[in-house]
């Protein structure tokens, strides 16, 4: 891939907390190695604790790795003169609650060195946008949860950057605002914008990513295009219309003489069969069967062995 198509890069990024004496206490991410295009949509999913939080600050330049390089646009993820080139929604807005909406991105706006024309122009461009226009002179601190995660994600856009992380984005949101959320994330993308998504909800993932990494442990556990890592591969799905009885008797070799073949395809699981499946087969070191256990539990499997357990317990 030409480095001019790259718009995030990391090689061996390794992340390990110390404590005051410089110890090490935890390692949050390990060797993670990924390749993010211009214009893509990647989702980076895991658990609590998986390393997506470490991730993204790495990235961000908030803090530094232990070992290991990230670059955006091609420069260290340090260099200040990227920051201008990034848009940031964290997971919880930090806004100043006396302001309403156009007296935030203005001064946004102001922080990024915008002419005083340019930023209004590009506030009120971004209020209506987002659907607040009706709000724009509200105080924030009067905003639901939903309209503040509106205006945080205005702010991570008033500066139009080239590279967007987005936290939870659709987070406090009803299904309609989920929606429209989903369908903006699509625009920016379909504008050359490189948009690096972070979710816990997994069918929001499915619906706008073209590819995704799911991390667990500080560990990369699964890369790839969405509709690939779906796909059950052993298994082909053929979707037919106008079949009549007696073809369904003799489908299996007068299947052209009584049908038209609309789809022929391997059927997919969702992303979250995917999530939960690949969590499950890496549990944490010493506490692998309470683990299995637990996720089993979870996606209403019977855990290999557990049956067993149960009938010799109650023999005894």
């Amino acid at each position: 891939m030409s480095e001019n198509n790259v718009a995030i890069e990391t090689e061996n990024l390794t992340k390990t907390y110390t404590d005051f004496r410089g110890r090490p206490k935890a390692r949050a991410l390990q060797e993670l190695s990924l390749t993010i295009k211009k214009g893509e949509v990647f989702g980076l999913l895991g658990p609590n604790g998986s390393g997506k939080t470490t991730t993204i600050k790495l990235l961000l330049g908030l803090i530094f790795p232990t070992s290991g390089t990230a670059k955006v646009l091609g420069k260290p993820a340090t260099d200040v003169s990227v920051k201008h080139s990034i848009g940031f929604l964290p997971e919880e807005s930090y806004l100043y609650k006396f302001l309403d909406a156009e007296e935030t991105l203005e001064f946004y706006g102001q922080i990024f060195g915008m002419k005083k024309a340019v930023r209004k122009a590009k506030a009120d461009e971004l209020i209506k946008r987002l659907g607040l226009d009706y709000a724009r002179k509200r105080q924030v601190k009067e905003y639901s949860k939903g309209m503040a995660r509106r205006i945080g994600f205005a702010q991570a856009l008033i500066n139009d950057p080239e590279v967007l992380f987005l936290d939870e984005p659709t987070s406090g949101l009803d299904p309609i605002g989920t929606r429209e959320m989903k369908d903006l994330i699509l625009q920016l993308k379909d504008e050359g914008k490189t948009i690096l998504l972070s979710s816990h909800l997994l069918a929001d993932v499915q619906d706008v990513c073209d590819r995704i990494a799911i991390l667990h442990l500080g560990t990369l556990r699964k890369l790839g295009p969405v509709k690939d890592l779906l796909k059950i591969k052993d298994i082909l799905q053929v979707t037919l219309a106008g079949l009549d009885d007696e073809g369904k008797d003799r489908v299996a070799s007068l299947l052209a003489e009584h049908a038209e073949v609309l789809d022929i395809s391997h059927p997919s699981e969702s992303l979250e069969d995917l999530f939960l499946k690949t969590i499950q087969e890496n549990p944490r070191e010493g506490d692998q069967e309470s683990y299995r256990q637990e996720w089993g539990r979870k996606v209403g499997q019977v855990v290999p062995g557990s049956e067993a357990k149960k009938e010799s317990a109650e023999e005894s």
